[in-house]
C-alpha cells in the first residue's frame, strides 16, 4: 500500500486520502507542495557556517517558510513556543505558548515536551522527554527541524 506524508504534521496518510487524519490538513499531491531540504554545514541558515554557531542549534528544514533558519541553543534552558517570549519562537496555532524546552544536562542535552497541545516528536516518535543526539529530527507542529550539536 503506498501512503502520502502530511505536509503540516507528517503523519503517514493512505494514498487515497485527501485530508490527514491527524490534522486535517489539504493533502496536496502537485508538484508545487513543501519540500524537505537537505543542508550541509556552509548552507546552514543566513549564510553561517556549523563553525559559526556558538554551540548546538535547532535548524528548521520544513514549516512555515523558514527553511534554513536555525536558532542556537543558548544557556543551561531553551524554551521553545509560540510566545515572543520563547528562545525559538514559533508563530504558528499547531505551536503551544510553551511548547517544549531543550536542557542541558552534564554533557547531554535534553528535550522535553511541556504539556502541548499537538506533542513533541523526535525522529517521528512521540516523546514526553529524549536525548538529543546529533542529526535528531525535532518536530514541533508543522514545524520540522534537525538538531546539530556543532
Amino acid at each position: 500500500m503506498s501512503h502520502v506524508y502530511c505536509p503540516e504534521c507528517g503523519f503517514q496518510n493512505p494514498e487515497a486520502a485527501n485530508y490527514c487524519a491527524r490534522c486535517g490538513a489539504y493533502l496536496r499531491r502537485d508538484e508545487h507542495g513543501e519540500t524537505t531540504l537537505s543542508l550541509t554545514p556552509a548552507e546552514l541558515g543566513e549564510g553561517r557556517t556549523a563553525a559559526e554557531l556558538r554551540g548546538p542549534a535547532l535548524v528548521v528544514r520544513a514549516g512555515g517558510g523558514r527553511a534554513g533558519e536555525s536558532f542556537e541553543t543558548a544557556g543551561s534552558r531553551t524554551l521553545i513556543g509560540r510566545s515572543p517570549d520563547c528562545d525559538v519562537f514559533l508563530d504558528d496555532v499547531t505551536v503551544s505558548r510553551r511548547h517544549a524546552e531543550i536542557v542541558r544536562e552534564d554533557d547531554a542535552y535534553v528535550i522535553r515536551d511541556l504539556g502541548s497541545l499537538n506533542g513533541t516528536f523526535v525522529n517521528r516518535h512521540r516523546i514526553e522527554s529524549a536525548e538529543l543526539a546529533d542529526d535528531d529530527e525535532v518536530q514541533i507542529g508543522k514545524y520540522r527541524m534537525t538538531f546539530l550539536r556543532s
